[in-house]
Formats: C-alpha cells, sequence, structure tokens
C-alpha cells in the first residue's frame, strides 16, 4: 500500500501524545497549544517493529510538551500517538528534523493506514 505526503506527515505528527502538561493561569491568553491524537495501523505482526521507529524518532523534539505511544487493546496490529506541542509551528518543525525523517523512511513499508486522526487543542492537564 501506498502512502501520500498527507499521511506520512500525518504519521510523523502521531507521533505521539495524549497527557497534557500543566497550563499555568492564564494560559488561554497565550499561545494555543497544538495537539493530535491518532490511530495508526501496522502491516500484521509489524507493530512492535513500528513502535521502535517511533521510539528512535522521538528524542530531541523542540517544542514538543508530550509524545505517547500506547497498544490499542483491540486491534493486535494498532497503535494510538498522542502528541502536545507549544505550537503547531513546532510540530511542523519536527517533521523536517533528520531523526524523524529517517524513522517515516523506514515505517513507511509497514504501516497498513491511520483510520482515525483528531486535532486538538490543549487546555489543561497533568
Amino acid at each position: 500500500m501506498t502512502h501520500d505526503r498527507r499521511e506520512m506527515l500525518t504519521f510523523a505528527a502521531f507521533g505521539l501524545a495524549a497527557t497534557v502538561l500543566p497550563l499555568p493561569a492564564g494560559a488561554a491568553e497565550e499561545t494555543p497549544k497544538f495537539g493530535l491524537i491518532g490511530q495508526m495501523l501496522a502491516k500484521p505482526g509489524k507493530r512492535d517493529e513500528l513502535i521502535g521507529y517511533l521510539k528512535e524518532a522521538t528524542g530531541a523534539m523542540p517544542g514538543c510538551l508530550s509524545y505517547v505511544v500506547a497498544l490499542d487493546t483491540a486491534n493486535a496490529d494498532a497503535i494510538w500517538i498522542t502528541e502536545v506541542w507549544d505550537s503547531r509551528e513546532s510540530h511542523a518543525a519536527s517533521l523536517k528534523l533528520p531523526a524523524v525523517r529517517a524513522a517515516i523512511e523506514k515505517a513507511r513499508p509497514i504501516i497498513a493506514g491511520f483510520p482515525q486522526h483528531f486535532e486538538t487543542v490543549p487546555v489543561a492537564g497533568i
């Protein structure tokens, strides 16, 4: 299965992470945070390999406040990625990082799809 540019950008974005760091009082007046929550499907039996590639790419990502990769308990080939960024721009910049680009190239052949994808505006959390 081939993947278009948008899917690959979404993959990099998933990148990760539903937990939100606490925001200071008056956060509504600050630049809105940027969040992504998405389900990613690996080809059958390739979920652990896919998770390994994601782990390789989640080191230093400026502006990333949270990036969580979680197993889908209902589908042995699916994962959920929840991300929180300080801005949409930081997320976009992360897609140009060498480690992220390398992970996308390695993972592309074993990705079966992105059935669910949601953008969020994180406002509170721990």
